[in-house]
C-alpha cells in the first residue's frame, strides 16, 4: 500500500513539475522581434496569475509548428488559421482562445493585390507577372491565393506566373509590391491595415482585387494530452484579461480588446477553402521551396 501511496505521489508531482513550464510556438507572421515585443507581456500576464512560465519560440515558417509539435516537444501555439487547421487535422490540438482586435473583430480576411499604377485587374492579366505569397502554411497567403486562382481557371502558378515566390511574412510580401518587387502580392488584411497606419501609402498605392472570406484570427491552442485542467486554468486566465486594469493594459498593447473562447467548429471556413484549394490537411505535406 505505502509503495502504491509512493508511486501516485511520483505521477503528481512530475506532472505539477511539467506543468510549470511551457513551449508556445508564435507564427513568423512578422519578423522575430517584432513578436517577440508583442507577444511577452501577455506570457508574463498568463505567469502572474497561474505561475505557469511561458516559455515564447518563434518559428522560422509557418508549416514549422507541426514539425515542432512533434519533435520540439512544444505544448502550444498562436497560430493562424491555417496551421490551426493543419494541427487540428494532423495531431488533434485543441484550440483555446483567440483576441478580438481593437476594431472588434476576432477574424480576418485574405487580400489580393496590386500596386494602384499597375494594369493588373483581373486574374487574365496577372499572366507572366510575378506574385509575392507569404508561406504554403497560410489562409492569406498561399491558401486563399491556390483556390481563388483555381476558380478562375489557373492550374499552375509554376507555369502560370513568371515567378511565384514566398517572401515569408505577410508585411514582406506587402512591401513588395509597395516597392514594385512584385506585381501581385497576398496578406491578410489585418497587417496590411496595421502597415497602413504607419505608413499611408501602403492603402493610397496598393488596390485590392479579391478578399476571402472570414476565417479565425491567431488562436491560441494546446497538445491534446496537456491535462484538461490546466487548459481550463489558461482559458480563464485569457477570456478575464479584459476584466481587471493589468490586464486591459496589456491587451491594449496587445492590439486587442478582449479574448474570446475558440474551438474546431471556428475552422470550418478554413476547411472548406483547402477544399476548394484540392489540399487535404489531413495529409498535406509541409515543404516550402
Amino acid at each position: 500500500m505505502r509503495s502504491i501511496i509512493i508511486i501516485i505521489f511520483i505521477v503528481i508531482a512530475s506532472g505539477i513539475a511539467s506543468a510549470e513550464e511551457l513551449t508556445i510556438g508564435l507564427i513568423p507572421e512578422q519578423n522575430v522581434f517584432k513578436q517577440m515585443k508583442r507577444y511577452k507581456p501577455v506570457g508574463e500576464y498568463i505567469e502572474k496569475r497561474t505561475g505557469i512560465k511561458m516559455n515564447f519560440t518563434v518559428l522560422t515558417r509557418y508549416g514549422n509548428i507541426i514539425k515542432s509539435f512533434q519533435e520540439k516537444k512544444m505544448d502550444g501555439a498562436f497560430w493562424g488559421s491555417f496551421t490551426g487547421a493543419l494541427a487540428i487535422k494532423k495531431l488533434g490540438v485543441q484550440p483555446i482562445a483567440r483576441p478580438v482586435n481593437l476594431e472588434g473583430a476576432s477574424s480576418y480576411k485574405g487580400y489580393i493585390f496590386v500596386h494602384k499604377y499597375s494594369v493588373i485587374d483581373s486574374v487574365e492579366r496577372m499572366r507572366h507577372s510575378v506574385i509575392a505569397l507569404v508561406d504554403k502554411a497560410t489562409t492569406a497567403g498561399y491558401l486563399f491565393p491556390l483556390a481563388y486562382l483555381k476558380r478562375n481557371g489557373v492550374k499552375s502558378m509554376d507555369t502560370y506566373f513568371k515567378e511565384a515566390y514566398f517572401a515569408g511574412s505577410h508585411d514582406a510580401a506587402i512591401s513588395a509590391v509597395l516597392n514594385k518587387k512584385a506585381e501581385v502580392g497576398c496578406a491578410k488584411n489585418t497587417i496590411f491595415d496595421m502597415l497602413a497606419k504607419a505608413d499611408p501609402k501602403v492603402r493610397e498605392d496598393l488596390v485590392i482585387l479579391a478578399e476571402s472570406p472570414e476565417v479565425p484570427s491567431n488562436s491560441f491552442a494546446l497538445r491534446k494530452d496537456i491535462p484538461l485542467a490546466l487548459k481550463k486554468q489558461l482559458k480563464r486566465v485569457l477570456l478575464e484579461m479584459s476584466q481587471d486594469s493589468e490586464g486591459r493594459k496589456v491587451l491594449s498593447n496587445f492590439g486587442a480588446r478582449e479574448f474570446i473562447e475558440t474551438t474546431e467548429a471556428d475552422y470550418q471556413p478554413v476547411f472548406k477553402i483547402a477544399e476548394e484549394a484540392g489540399i487535404n490537411l489531413a495529409e498535406y505535406k509541409y515543404i516550402n521551396d
